[in-house]
């Protein structure tokens, strides 16, 4: 798509014009997700582990009024360490950061529509956001839900965050016609557990599964994204009871302090971190870097594929 308001890295242009394989990466993780300095750390591994792939990782973020692909370690670092107000950037948020200028670090919505509009295709993250526990009462429900509807992107994902009401959040993308694949697995990961107790669409079992499937799905036209869901690696799983027991413990102060809204989800983390004595912080970096892995695979079997547009169906 060509916008003003897009400007990419020499290196993911480059990419772009050979046809090569792209993973965006999103910035929340960074200014949001984790204390400095391992928000740093962990922005830089998660582009080194895409590079040791085979692909070329864009991280994206908004910054002096311009939706960017591709940082430099110094944009990196200026989003990890804050030292300018950097927003929590969703879609509701583009427009004004574009006109005012002001830097935003982009969630998995907002990252979906960057990658895009600059026309990658695979997308890695840590949780997708979703319906919230008492989205009944509270209608809380992340716009990450309406980007899947809407955007197709690829999100490789360690499935929904683990302080999420699963069931209702696969509603909502069944109801919106997102297909939820399992990667090596049949099973609904829930970020930090391997296991949710719910099913995925289809289980795909290669990088070139996967692509073949996006490629037909957005072949006939379908508009929608597709969620990617690879478990946490099992050597960084935690028990589903302890998590469980931090998440209630964690959404209870939530509720005393009246947190809500785009606050409430990094405030869940921080203190879920706190509770499991820094075990979901490692389980975290772990399945990102995971995530990212599979999803540079993926973006270099779709890249091997003939690219054709829709309009090449032919009527019966």
């Amino acid at each position: 798509m060509n916008t003003p308001h897009l400007a990419l890295s020499p290196e993911v242009q480059a990419a772009l014009a050979e046809g090569g394989a792209i993973v965006a990466l999103e910035s929340t993780l960074i200014s949001h997700g984790m204390p400095y300095p391992q928000n740093l750390e962990t922005a830089l591994r998660v582009e080194q582990t895409v590079r040791q792939a085979g692909a070329v990782p864009a991280t994206c973020a908004v910054l002096a009024g311009k939706m960017r692909a591709g940082l430099t370690a110094d944009e990196l670092e200026l989003l990890a360490q804050k030292a300018q107000p950097v927003l929590k950037a969703s879609r509701r948020d583009l427009g004004y950061l574009l006109s005012t200028g002001a830097h935003g670090a982009t969630t998995v919505a907002a990252t979906m529509i960057i990658a895009h509009c600059a026309g990658i295709r695979c997308f890695a993250t840590g949780g997708i956001g979703g319906v919230h526990r008492g989205a009944s009462a509270t209608f809380d429900i992340s716009a990450d839900l309406q980007e899947l509807a809407r955007t197709p992107v690829a999100v490789v994902c360690a499935g929904a965050k683990s302080i999420l009401d699963l069931g209702l959040t696969l509603e909502y993308l069944e109801t919106f016609g997102v297909p939820v694949l399992g990667y090596q697995t049949s099973a609904f990961p829930a970020f930090y557990a391997r296991e949710s107790g719910f099913q995925v669409d289809y289980r795909v079992d290669t990088p070139e599964a996967a692509a073949r499937l996006l490629h037909a799905h957005w072949a006939i036209g379908l508009s929608s994204g597709v969620v990617v869901a690879n478990p946490i690696p099992e050597a960084h799983a935690l028990e589903p009871h302890r998590i469980e027991e931090a998440i209630a413990a964690a959404l209870a102060e939530a509720e005393q302090q009246h947190i809500s809204g785009k606050a409430l989800t990094p405030f869940l983390l921080a203190r879920i971190e706190q509770l499991t004595d820094g075990q979901s912080l490692q389980a975290n970096t772990a399945l990102v870097l995971h995530n990212a892995h599979v999803a540079a695979q993926i973006a270099l079997a779709y890249a091997a594929l003939p690219q054709l547009p829709s309009s090449s169906i032919v009527s019966q």
